[in-house]
């Protein structure tokens, strides 16, 4: 049997006239008819009744119409299913993570869970916070780790979506030791309006930011010189002297305690966070679920 032949087994049924039907299939009326004649002849047994008009079903025909669907269903969802299959018996560990933690965290993390787990092969995807949960979204990776703080999570739907703290964080106001950032310093009052560098909209720690200090900020004389999604390029510039930024303390430790960058201001500027992983609550293939108990993650449900 073809399957082309139970569509146009449906396109008839639909039609009830061959000719339309056949129209329809962008085939010749009698190259539909001999298609339709070779599904009678493989089932043994009429599916219509050529002398009514419209053409209408046999009893056989009628159950044969739901027959046909289901069959149509399940063969569309074969390659699906057969991917499915495959990744069930894949190693493979695929991340998406922002950029700062995919530099900083992530690999030292990853050597720390080796001691207890053998972690195989990991396709790593590093970007934005917003690119990196539409990846989630899509399946196109098992896992997500990014910053959070209680006012501010991912944009997930918690109850398709789970998480677990696997470290902490901090972003700290900082400026270089240069004379184009002296008396800069956010709790003291300035002579010139003090320079910031900010994260734009696509970065998850602009979020972070906009929900924990930017109505304290809206009480200083301040102006946004220079703006970027990445924590790394707003190091760079504050490493210039270009003015303040708040960046995680995971990406500056070196540069704090070299002296290259000192804090802007007291601890009230500093901003605690979260580092979470983030899952679909459906069940991935067996590495993934080992990894996800290892990193202290909740074994998911069977059903």
């Amino acid at each position: 049997m073809n399957l082309t032949w139970l569509e146009d087994f449906l396109a008839l049924s639909a039609t009830g006239n061959f000719s339309r039907a056949a129209q329809q299939r962008h085939l010749t009326q009698p190259a539909f008819s001999r298609r339709i004649k070779a599904l009678e002849d493989w089932l043994g047994t009429p599916l219509f009744d050529r002398t009514s008009n419209p053409t209408m079903l046999t009893p056989t025909g009628l159950w044969f119409g739901d027959v046909a669907k289901q069959i149509l269903t399940q063969a569309s969802q074969l390659p699906e299913q057969a991917q499915a299959v495959a990744a069930s018996r894949s190693d493979t560990l695929r991340f998406a993570a922002t950029h700062s933690l995919s530099l900083t965290f992530l690999p030292k993390w990853l050597r720390s869970l080796e001691s207890s787990l053998q972690i195989g092969p990991i396709q790593l995807v590093s970007d934005v916070l917003a690119q990196c949960e539409a990846l989630l979204l899509q399946n196109k990776v098992q896992f997500l780790l990014c910053h959070t703080h209680d006012r501010s999570f991912a944009h997930l739907d918690s109850s398709s979506h789970t998480s677990v703290v696997v470290g902490a964080d901090m972003l700290v106001p900082v400026k270089a030791p240069l004379p184009s950032c002296h008396g800069l310093v956010l709790d003291q009052p300035s002579a010139r309006r003090i320079p910031l560098l900010q994260y734009s909209t696509e970065s998850g720690l602009a979020r972070i930011f906009r929900s924990t200090r930017a109505s304290s900020l809206e009480k200083l004389a301040t102006e946004t010189v220079f703006t970027a999604h990445l924590a790394t390029v707003l190091k760079t510039m504050a490493l210039e002297g270009r003015g303040i930024a708040w960046l995680p303390r995971s990406l500056i430790d070196e540069d704090l305690s070299a002296g290259r960058l000192v804090n802007a201001g007291s601890e009230k500027w500093h901003i605690n966070l979260e580092i979470r992983l983030f899952r679909k609550r459906k069940l991935e293939p067996d590495a993934a679920e080992a990894f996800w108990l290892a990193a202290g993650g909740v074994k998911m449900d069977q059903s």
